[in-house]
């Protein structure tokens, strides 16, 4: 019996270390998912930031395109304004705004979230 024990001496480690690994991968992935959240919801709220203010501009014009204040209402909240289709004279406008993810953890390069935002003008339904 003595002999067997010598033997399997030191497994106790191994197992631990593996254990820690996995412990480590499962914590960096759960870091990266949160990462990636946070950056989808401030790119949500750009959106919608952009597509009010275009819409505002299309009810009440100050003198600026709408494409150009949804750029800035984006740009103000942290994201870039990828496109906005609010033709003049419509009674809608939809944006897409994107927001860098930035580098993660378990998977390389750079990552963007996107969304897109829609916002339009008149009555409300019943």
């Amino acid at each position: 019996m003595r002999a067997r024990r010598r033997d399997e001496r030191g497994s106790v480690t191994v197992v631990a270390a593996a254990v820690m690994a996995l412990v480590a991968v499962l914590t960096m992935g759960a870091a990266d998912v949160g990462k990636a959240l946070v950056a989808r919801e401030r790119a949500q709220a750009a959106a919608d930031a952009a597509a009010l203010a275009a819409a505002q501009e299309l009810v009440t014009p100050i003198g600026r395109s709408p494409a150009e204040l949804a750029a800035e209402y984006a740009a103000r909240n942290g994201a870039t304004l990828a496109s906005c289709v609010c033709p003049s004279g419509s009674s809608e406008a939809v944006v897409e705004a994107r927001v860098s993810v930035g580098g993660l953890l378990l998977v390389p390069g750079d990552h963007e979230a996107v969304a897109v935002a829609r916002a339009t003008i008149g009555a409300a339904e019943p």
